[in-house]
């Protein structure tokens, strides 16, 4: 995967983009990561940009980013299926990963806050928080 690719995938969209990623990222996020957590070696920081994301707070620019990167993590028609357990989520990781990178300075102590206290009430992960 090249970063020409990555850099598509992660543009944020348009207001209908970014509310169409928000509902299906809302949910499918929780079960995908249940699936997933052995492979993304990177499980509280994505937990904690699933909250950046959703945070009201967070400038436009930066939810678009993190919910392309997040649709592309939940949805099942990306470049790799998922289905292939081991390299499935391989491309997911290069795009979670690369978006992370864009936003970091973003993703702030409350959404890592919010990310620590899911992952501790909800040790199987796929639960989301009431």
């Amino acid at each position: 995967m090249d970063d020409v690719k990555i850099g598509e995938i992660l543009l944020p969209g348009d207001d209908y983009t970014q509310d169409r990623r928000e509902k299906q990222v809302r949910a499918k996020f929780w079960p995908t990561l249940k699936r997933a957590v052995k492979f993304v070696p990177f499980s509280r920081d994505l937990v904690a940009a699933y909250y950046c994301a959703v945070d009201p707070k967070t400038p436009t620019r930066v939810r678009g980013v993190l919910l392309a990167a997040l649709a592309y993590f939940v949805l099942p028609f990306d470049l790799i299926p998922d289905m292939f357990v081991m390299v499935g989520f391989t491309d997911d990781v290069a795009v979670l990963a690369a978006a992370l990178r864009m936003v970091q300075g973003h993703i702030a102590d409350r959404h890592y806050d919010a990310a620590d206290q899911m992952l501790t009430d909800n040790p199987d992960v796929g639960k989301a928080p009431a």
